[in-house]
């Protein structure tokens, strides 16, 4: 079950290429405004690959809970989290999803390689990228930032487990000596039989201890809500990034920008969610109570179930 898909990305590529549209921006930030375009326009058709894999086999399951494209930021830190896979047993899959589409090379320092145009250029390591996006999100966690489920007495304790996913076109170059968690690098098309996998070993030997906190689906989804109800986003100051005068932008109007044709939704996903409603909106339709933007968005991204009203995560329960 989908409880957030990715924010829309078309307002930052639109400012991209306006900018680019500019006729005073120089040679050497031009080139590193083509190059985010670039850049991001790659990170979108990724994260697209791992939505559709991901929907095609949990979208329709209520016993995993999916969360698109979540930006936690916690104690002076962030995270940017591509996907967020949550089941019954409070196993967390943090995913990367990384559009490398002529692959990747990893050496045994870790140090990894991508490629354009069969030219190699060094990366940050997307293992690395991920384990601090699980650390943020551990400690929001361990800190009751996120209400957790109980039993007895005893909080649940969710078990994050970390993924890479790459283009399932890419080649993964492995380094010849042992290196941790190499293995959670997989391509797209791996991620059902992963998870079967991890099951399977569970099983295997025993773990009694994750039998023992399965929850109710209805319990799961309050849960992934309450986790995707931490999504600050963020807007990016562009002209500053590049170094370029807001001042100047005033003086030369850019020239009109065909629409950039980048769709956000994977193809199983539903329609888009209709713009931001105005602040006086996020109101619970039964209690008055204030909700939060997400869980406004969530109401009307379910319109079936909502009838398009809005209501807090309580009275959620009693709307069939």
């Amino acid at each position: 079950m989908v409880i957030k898909p990715a924010d829309s990305k078309e307002r930052d590529l639109a400012q991209l290429n306006a900018l680019l549209a500019r006729p005073d921006i120089e040679p050497a930030p031009r080139k590193r405004i083509e190059r985010e375009i670039r850049t991001m326009a790659a990170g979108i058709k990724g994260e697209k690959e791992a939505a559709y894999e991901m929907e095609f086999h949990f979208g329709n399951s209520r016993n995993w809970m999916i969360i698109h494209d979540l930006r936690i930021q916690y104690k002076g830190r962030a995270a940017q989290i591509d996907h967020l896979l949550i089941n019954r047993v409070l196993e967390i899959y943090v995913c990367e999803s990384k559009h490398f589409s002529e692959g990747i090379a990893i050496n045994d320092l870790g140090e990894c390689t991508a490629f354009w145009n069969n030219t190699p250029y060094g990366v940050s390591s997307p293992i690395e990228q991920n384990r601090k996006h699980m650390l943020v999100l551990q400690s929001v966690l361990d800190d009751g930032w996120v209400k957790l489920p109980s039993r007895l007495g005893f909080t649940l304790k969710p078990t994050l487990k970390g993924l890479v996913l790459v283009s399932k076109k890419a080649r993964i170059t492995r380094p010849e000596g042992t290196l941790a968690d190499i293995d959670t690098i997989i391509k797209i098309d791996q991620l059902k039989s992963r998870i079967d996998q991890d099951a399977d070993n569970e099983s295997s030997f025993g773990n009694i201890g994750s039998l023992a906190k399965v929850i109710s689906p209805e319990t799961l989804e309050a849960l992934a809500q309450r986790i995707a109800a931490l999504h600050q986003p963020i807007a990016f100051d562009w002209e500053g990034k590049f170094g370029i005068s807001k001042a100047v932008a005033q003086k030369h109007s850019p020239t009109p920008v065909p629409k950039v044709a980048v769709t956000q939704a994977s193809p199983s996903a539903s329609t888009a969610v209709e713009e931001e409603k105005p602040k006086s909106k996020l109101l619970c339709h039964a209690c008055g109570e204030k909700v939060s933007y997400t869980v406004a968005k969530f109401c009307w991204f379910n319109k079936g179930r909502f009838g398009g009203d809005v209501f807090c995560m309580d009275c959620q329960k009693a709307v069939s």
